[in-house]
């Protein structure tokens, strides 16, 4: 087996599972290049009774597509020593299964059957009746199998979402687990990167984050040996660059209407704030009403979208943003031409989305790390009384304290000047009065290096640095 780089619960999770005695039904599932098929195979290499991966499904002849999931069935049977007469139906293809596994059970009654089916979402095709084949398998024979491990996965997070997790025919309830695999962490990111012999400080790995995210799959064409420019050149801008076709392959993938979700997607990375759902139908162009709210869901399921409202906004006001690094680089710098050197504000924005999806590392720092919290956006329009303030990240605490944070993406040290005191001073001022605030407020910044001490940083109460945003958590989901 491989060293598989963090993912510590998980794993736990599933020799827990392994070893329960109990038929156990496992949904694994989370964004496409994620990892997911790398961890099942490696931790359960010498240990799988069958496995099977589904075909890409981008043929629009069901019939076709189907004929050539059940032959690619049929393989994967042959593969493990069972020889069908033929398969013509996913009915007959699961009850060749259960003639396989029984033959392993009656070989080693007491073994552990471990059976992944993986990219499941692509074998349901139009009219393939496959869930109800897989009620069939497992309502009919699965679930009175102690031995039997049953591991389905996916990247089409709607469609485990809708037919397993939240199913409400016949496979309601039938899961024992699921497992949603989430993207690195920066601290998981540094140990690829060592354990591959790839140098990078954490500056550098910080702005490597903010073009690919912490995605296993685009991390792997990183190459020792260069820098942070030479790999993002080879990654995005040369002539074979590795990821040149990813957004559209990435896209077509996942999404049966991959153009409308494209189309939102390029809405939102021009707006850093993110769009409503009224915007969003008029300005990408999508019908408003159930498709797009659908639409909206299988995007955010996915992971790359975040919905959120403003601090003391009602909830139809709900706002959507995009957060997935490597679609936001894609769409707003290679698809705009622009060059790395000009990328400044950009990653200013970026090392937001970053910060917030590192906020269990910014809340250890602050250690509150088991403090109940909630974490917000507050923004006040300009009116006739104030000319309007945003704060982009608010962490509101059980203790009756908020730590109110500016972020700042520098490149060394940052000195807080006069304007940037007087700034931060008034947001704060201003937060305070409209929203009648009576908790303890501690401005905080984050930033990459640091403060230099001067005359206006004693106003800062807590300063987290980037180092902090590196420091592995054991305890943090998916760790």
């Amino acid at each position: 087996m491989q060293k598989i780089i963090g993912r510590y619960s998980v794993i736990a999770e599933f020799e827990r599972l392994y070893s329960s005695g109990k038929p156990e039904f496992v949904a694994v599932y989370g964004r496409r290049r994620v990892g997911k098929t790398y961890l099942i195979r490696e931790l359960f290499a010498g240990r799988m009774a069958f496995h099977h991966t589904g075909l890409s499904n981008l043929d629009k002849e069901y019939k076709l597509v189907l004929a050539s999931q059940l032959m690619n069935f049929d393989s994967s049977l042959r593969r493990y020593g069972y020889q069908p007469k033929g398969v013509s139906s996913w009915m007959q293809a699961f009850d060749c299964l259960i003639d396989l596994l029984k033959e392993k059970i009656d070989t080693d009654p007491g073994k552990r059957l471990v059976v992944f089916i993986d990219e499941l979402p692509w074998m349901d095709t139009p009219r393939s009746q496959f869930v109800s084949a897989l009620e069939h398998f497992w309502n009919g024979w699965g679930a009175g199998q102690p031995q039997l491990m049953l591991i389905v996965c996916g990247s089409a997070t709607s469609w485990i979402a809708d037919n397993l997790i939240h199913n409400h025919g016949g496979l309601h309830g039938r899961l024992t687990a699921q497992i949603k695999l989430h993207p690195f962490t920066l601290a998981e990111c540094e140990e690829y990167y060592k354990e591959n012999g790839i140098t990078l400080d954490r500056y550098s790995q910080l702005k490597l984050y903010m073009t690919i995210g912490g995605i296993p799959y685009y991390m792997s064409f990183v190459r020792k040996g260069k820098s942070l420019e030479q790999n993002t050149e080879m990654l995005f801008s040369s002539h074979d660059a590795k990821l040149q076709d990813e957004l559209s392959q990435l896209f077509r993938s996942l999404f049966t209407n991959h153009e409308d979700c494209l189309a939102i997607a390029r809405l939102l990375a021009t707006r850093r704030t993110g769009f409503t759902r009224k915007e969003i139908a008029t300005e990408a162009g999508v019908t408003y009403g159930g498709g797009l709210t659908k639409t909206l869901k299988i995007l955010e399921e996915s992971d790359f979208i975040q919905s959120y409202t403003y601090y003391g906004t009602p909830q139809k006001e709900t706002r959507y943003r995009l957060v997935d690094f490597f679609t936001i680089y894609w769409i707003s710098v290679i698809e705009n031409g622009k060059s790395h050197k000009s990328l400044a504000s950009w990653f200013g924005f970026a090392f937001e989305t970053l910060c917030w999806y590192h906020i269990i590392e910014i809340k250890n720092a602050l250690g509150i790390k088991s403090v109940a919290t909630e974490q917000f956006t507050w923004r006040a329009e300009a009116n006739d009384e104030h000319p309007g303030a945003q704060i982009d990240l608010i962490i509101r605490r059980a203790d009756r304290t908020l730590n109110i944070c500016e972020i700042k993406f520098y490149d060394s040290e940052y000195i807080i000047d006069k304007d940037d005191d007087l700034r931060f001073r008034n947001r704060i001022g201003l937060y305070h009065k409209l929203t009648k605030c009576r908790e303890t407020i501690l401005p905080t910044i984050i930033t990459t290096y640091g403060l230099t001490p001067n005359q206006y940083s004693n106003y800062i109460q807590n300063t987290i640095t980037m180092d902090d945003l590196f420091v592995r958590l054991l305890d943090r989901p998916n760790a």
